[in-house]
């Protein structure tokens, strides 16, 4: 590829960056601006993924002044394009060099990058196919969703979790003794509905004391962002909503929090939830009219 100052080359990588202009060349580096987004790239001259843009008689092509113009001719002079033609608004005989093509181009259409010659190399279609196939196996494994979790599991903590994550709105009591891993069995159950898309709002309780210790555990055992929500949180989310526990899609809150103000629960309470996980379970007291 030769390159030259003010010509105009879109980005294989970043065709959302709009046409670039080469602003620099030094020795095997060269330097595009592409206005559109602001962003500077610095590529190596012989392994540049850029394509040249140009356009042929009969193509309609924009300028950065806004108007559009039918190319009749195309001609080179020192490397760069020139589009002669005439206007698409008044018919006036404009000559339209490509440093002053629209910023904004991009060829993000199959048939636009085809006919722009913005072809990739071959030798990326068996890397895609097989990445497809991948994910298709992936998506139909039935250890989808309960395989990914940075844990060492005990056989029966997946056996649990798969049991469950087949059921539809499962309603299910962990009742495993001290140290055998119900945080780890509720995290696989959340993380496995989160990801097959059959939950999407996740509110857990749990007491005070472990409101932080849940919060750590679903970050970095299963990648799940909660939100910790308590007396300042809610009256901030206030701002942006007449229920605050709608602002966020995974939320975590003590039970010493939800008794102690009643309209805290109502609106918990009142908020569309996929999932409830309460830890502690036994300490709750069952009431005909809740």
């Amino acid at each position: 590829m030769r390159f030259a100052l003010g010509q105009r080359w879109i980005s294989d990588a970043e065709s959302d960056l709009g046409l670039g202009t080469v602003i620099a060349i030094e020795g095997r580096m060269l330097t595009l601006l592409f206005p559109a987004s602001g962003d500077t790239r610095h590529y190596a001259q012989q392994e540049a993924p850029l394509t040249r843009v140009s356009f042929n008689s009969g193509d309609e092509v924009k300028s950065a002044e806004g108007f559009s113009m039918l190319v009749q001719e195309v001609t080179e002079q020192q490397q760069l394009l020139s589009y002669h033609g005439v206007r698409t608004d008044n018919g006036e005989t404009v000559v339209l060099r490509e440093t002053f093509l629209d910023h904004f181009l991009s060829f993000n259409k199959p048939q636009d990058r085809l006919f722009a010659g913005q072809i990739d190399r071959f030798e990326y279609f068996p890397l895609r196919y097989q990445s497809w196939q991948q994910q298709q196996q992936l998506q139909q494994s039935p250890l989808r969703g309960l395989a990914g979790g940075r844990v060492s599991l005990i056989p029966h903590q997946l056996y649990i979790a798969s049991e469950v994550a087949q059921r539809h709105a499962p309603r299910v009591l962990l009742a495993d003794e001290v140290g055998l891993g119900k945080t780890i069995e509720a995290g696989l159950i959340l993380h496995q509905q989160l990801l097959t898309g059959l939950a999407s709002r996740v509110l857990i309780v749990v007491p005070e004391s472990l409101q932080h210790q849940w919060l750590v555990e679903m970050l970095r055992r299963f990648n799940l962002r909660f939100s910790i929500f308590d007396e300042e949180r809610c009256q901030q989310a206030q701002l942006d909503a007449d229920n605050p526990f709608d602002t966020e899609q995974l939320v975590l809150c003590s039970l010493e929090f939800l008794t102690k103000k009643k309209s805290w629960h109502e609106q918990a309470v009142s908020s569309h939830w996929d999932i409830l996980v309460v830890d502690e379970a036994h300490h709750l007291h069952w009431q005909p009219e809740a």
